[in-house]
């Protein structure tokens, strides 16, 4: 049940991420920031797959932590693109949501994971 709502919002945030790249590279010229972003923001979904896909209960564990620290990496990248002036407070409010939803789906899922074992 969560792992497709996951795997669904990782992938339309990548998406989001991807275009905010563009939007970076193309419109403001800023190349270092926005790609830490971008690879930060695109690899949350790519772990959340390889776990849905994951061999023991361990690796679906790894796999949706490094989802988890991918989400918190990439928050902490909107938010100097923001205090920076990068991007602007509605890009930033808008972006950030989605960011923040994540991070709370994936820190349930690890909990919860985990809590199985125990």
């Amino acid at each position: 049940m969560n792992q497709n709502v996951i795997l669904e919002k990782s992938k339309k945030f990548a998406i989001r991420i991807i275009n905010l790249y563009k939007f970076l590279a193309n419109e403001k010229k800023e190349f270092v920031l926005s790609k830490q972003v971008l690879r930060s923001g695109t690899s949350v979904g790519a772990n959340v797959k390889e776990a849905v896909n994951a061999q023991s209960r361990a690796d679906f564990i790894s796999k949706m932590s490094i989802a988890l620290k991918e989400a918190g990496e990439t928050e902490y990248w909107l938010e100097l693109l923001h205090e920076t002036d990068y991007i602007s407070n509605q890009q930033f409010q808008s972006i950030i949501t989605d960011c923040k939803e994540l991070l709370k789906i994936l820190t349930s899922i690890v909990k919860s994971a985990k809590s199985i074992d125990n």
